[in-house]
């Protein structure tokens, strides 16, 4: 197999306040600095760690200077980073400092062994569609954002039900009555829709699927949908309480009855790294203890 396109201007990027994250850059950046690469952190990351060499740039500015982001923490730090940076087209490396992991595929004990080869050279490159939530109060767009999980509608308080009505390309789908609901990617499957009964879909897959929370029906099912659907939801006039949004569960959206939320395919796709022996499934096998091959 032929070499890809090496890296030489690389990004680092941690979750801030973890000290097993800050400890994992500043022991990259050394590394990647005595390796001769030009090595690009978020000022915020200054105030934790002080490395010679280090080139200090704000953090929406990485995929413009950097040809290769590498972040270090969990699913939740690669989140906010391919939100941020998705627009670059930047690829992005995970090094796990997290729980599961699903996104970061190297471990801290193996960054001396590992990313030498991928920035010479040695990496496949995966592309990874978005979603893309615009809340609608009358014609006024009043909040948006990307996400590359999930977009959940949900109640915002405990033990209360939210009422809403589903369409597709402005075909009417169904009204229900439930805790909410969950527009999840493929990336995404393996996050909150998950947890909520959803399918697992393999990354290439080329659907979104809705997860019904807690629906007050014993038909509801999730449904699986072409990723190029326009998906509304519109929010009842009779509910009493205010329900929320959020996009990867960190960008919340407050919402009023008459809402209506559209959630459509973002135009552009994140990047990922992976080492040249990267395996999906056995990713799967590994994160999910699932039994292992006889």
């Amino acid at each position: 197999m032929s070499k890809l396109t090496s890296f030489h201007k690389i990004g680092i990027t941690g979750k801030p306040g973890s000290q097993a994250a800050m400890e994992t850059v500043a022991a990259l950046g050394k590394q990647l600095i005595a390796d001769g690469k030009a090595v690009f952190m978020p000022r915020r990351h200054h105030e934790e760690i002080v490395i010679d060499g280090i080139n200090e740039v704000a953090f929406e500015s990485l995929g413009e200077v950097c040809d290769l982001v590498i972040v270090v923490g969990g699913d939740g730090s690669m989140l906010k980073t391919a939100r941020a940076l998705v627009d670059s087209r930047i690829p992005l490396l995970g090094i796990n400092r997290g729980h599961l992991g699903f996104l970061t595929d190297i471990r801290p004990t193996e960054i001396d062994t590992r990313i030498p080869p991928i920035l010479e050279g040695e990496y496949t490159l995966e592309d990874r569609f978005l979603l893309h939530a615009e809340v609608y109060r009358g014609e006024e767009i009043i909040g948006s954002s990307c996400a590359v999980n999930d977009v959940v509608l949900y109640p915002g308080e405990i033990a209360r039900m939210i009422s809403f009505e589903l369409y597709m390309d402005k075909q009417f789908v169904y009204s229900q009555r439930s805790d909410g609901l969950i527009v999840s990617t493929p990336t995404g499957s393996t996050a909150y829709s998950l947890s909520g009964g959803g399918p697992i879909m393999a990354p290439e897959t080329d659907s979104v699927v809705l997860v019904p929370m807690c629906p007050h029906t014993l038909t509801s099912r999730p449904i699986t949908a072409n990723r190029k659907r326009i998906i509304d939801l519109v929010i009842s006039e009779a509910n009493p309480h205010t329900p929320q949004l959020s996009c990867d569960g960190q960008v919340i959206i407050s919402l009023q009855p008459g809402d209506r939320i559209r959630i459509k395919q973002y135009p552009i796709e994140m990047r990922l790294v992976h080492p040249l022996d990267y395996d999906y499934f056995e990713v799967l096998r590994s994160k999910l203890n699932w039994g292992q091959k006889l």
